[in-house]
């Protein structure tokens, strides 16, 4: 007999859940705002990394929205709207892996395109309190990962389509989960990984602020076909060694 594999939970799937539960009961209403990140974390009384990734989760699902400047807010939400529950750990296989990445190329190109064409000062400011957080990361996978995905959602933002918005909204949630079970192992192990990491998401940054399509599109790609790769070389290390 097959059984389903458990995994435990971890702080930021607690805290997510806690939140998530504030608002499913109605003890936070749609246009309310949370307390600060440093706030959460004497509240919840964990690190402030664990309230970044819950509050990153929670907006992957549509049911909070970060202000640049002014903080986190409850959104509208309706219930059948929410697709991935935050207990559940999404196990993926290379083929699964290799299909998102091949849906992020498609749908990150053309939203890439779009924000180059789109993009406001606004958009820009969040883009590069990203990168920022990457740099802090200093090989630090989680606070990597989440600085990772706020980069692609800031870019989904600043296409300005809320179609497109929502879809992304949607992928993410598989996004966080691809970069916690292998990029972490493998793209944050080495710090000029890390280096090559952050040049491309500049890259596609830089091209977004000259309001370059074109380039915007093509880095996106590069970004993505070289996530492909490292992704492949993880996956041929690991089943090596599994002697599979």
């Amino acid at each position: 007999m097959n059984y389903k594999k458990i995994k435990p939970k971890k702080i930021y799937e607690e805290v997510a859940e806690a939140i998530y539960e504030m608002i499913r009961s109605g003890h936070l209403k749609p246009g309310d705002k949370l307390d600060s990140v440093q706030q959460l974390a004497e509240n919840f009384q964990v690190g402030r990394s664990a309230i970044r990734e819950a509050l990153t989760s929670l907006r992957a699902m549509g049911l909070v929205e970060m202000k640049q400047g002014e903080g986190t807010y409850v959104k509208e939400f309706e219930k059948d709207q929410i697709t991935f529950p935050l207990s559940t750990a999404i196990l993926m296989n290379k083929n699964d892996i290799s299909e998102l990445v091949e849906v992020r190329k498609i749908v990150e190109s053309g939203t890439a395109a779009a924000a180059a064409k789109k993009r406001t000062e606004q958009h820009l400011s969040m883009m590069e309190a990203a990168l920022e957080a990457m740099l802090e990361a200093k090989g630090d996978g989680e606070l990597g990962e989440t600085a990772d995905l706020q980069f692609h959602m800031a870019l989904a933002e600043a296409a300005q389509n809320q179609l497109l918005l929502n879809l992304m909204n949607h992928v993410s949630e598989l996004m966080v989960e691809t970069m916690r079970e292998t990029r972490k192992v493998w793209l944050f192990s080495k710090e000029t990984t890390i280096e090559q990491l952050y040049k491309e998401h500049l890259a596609i940054y830089e091209a977004i602020k000259a309001q370059d399509e074109e380039a915007a599109r093509n880095n996106l790609l590069i970004h993505l076909e070289n996530v492909d790769s490292i992704l492949g070389k993880y996956f041929h290390h690991t089943t090596k060694y599994n002697g599979e």
